[in-house]
């Protein structure tokens, strides 16, 4: 199903994340469109690296309490414009950060992030946002340690949604752009604008890749392998670093 659109071009990454601070714990993010599988692999990671005595903690996006609600029942209302919606993901995730998230960090732990800034890099620029000031809102963001995107097709992703549930989501779908009046036309029209904005940030050298295609179990070893390296490496000042507004 081709959805009868063409990608946006112009995806481009600004510079960001030039100011370093020192922490001793780590933080890992996933990311990648919906359906991707990202979060069944954060889950078994967890599960692995707390059996090996490491002190994790999860984190999704969009689930602190003080913006989650505010925010739920703005998409009931269908009440978000694509600046609004941006915002409102950012203050989720700056009140995340300051009261959860640093303090984890601080204390030497591992903090596992269901996606992250670059989520906003390219879902906000799929509903035409512009991208610097995109990086200038989410400046307050420390860059992860490590920040992988699994990569899946469009249609692979729809097929692993609707098998858990009957219809898509009206923002998940794209739906409040217009992009076609059919849900799942539309969601492809939009995931395939958010892979080519997740593209350039893999080209950037913002993100590692993993193939969402291959069998879970290689897929968590490959994720255990890239993070085997980070917790090998000695702590440096660059290791956690704030962007630069």
């Amino acid at each position: 199903m081709s959805g009868g659109a063409h990608a946006p071009q112009g995806a481009t990454v600004s510079p960001a994340y030039p100011r370093p601070i020192r922490y001793p714990g780590r933080l890992i993010a996933v990311e990648g469109i919906d359906g991707s599988g990202k979060s069944t692999q954060l889950r078994l990671l967890a599960q692995w690296l707390e059996a090996r005595g490491h002190a994790v903690h999860l984190t999704a996006w969009n689930s602190s309490g003080l913006v989650h609600t505010a925010l739920k029942r703005a998409k009931r209302n269908r009440a978000l414009t694509p600046t609004t919606f941006s915002l409102l993901h950012a203050a989720d995730l700056a009140v995340r950060l300051e009261c959860d998230i640093l303090p984890r960090l601080r204390a030497g732990q591992l903090v596992l992030a269901d996606r992250w800034a670059p989520t906003a890099f390219a879902r906000d620029q799929a509903r035409a946002l512009d991208a610097r000031w995109l990086r200038q809102t989410y400046a307050f963001a420390p860059r992860p340690h490590l920040a992988v995107y699994f990569r899946v097709p469009v249609d692979e992703a729809v097929s692993r949604i609707l098998s858990g549930r009957h219809q898509l989501k009206y923002y998940e779908a794209g739906s409040d752009l217009q992009l076609d009046p059919d849900p799942q036309v539309s969601f492809h029209v939009f995931q395939r604008r958010v892979q080519l904005h997740y593209e350039a940030m893999v080209q950037a050298g913002e993100l590692a890749v993993l193939d969402g295609l291959a069998p879970v179990a290689v897929q968590q070893a490959d994720l255990r392998g890239l993070l085997t390296e980070i917790l090998e490496r000695q702590p440096r000042t660059s290791d956690v670093v704030l962007p630069r507004p």
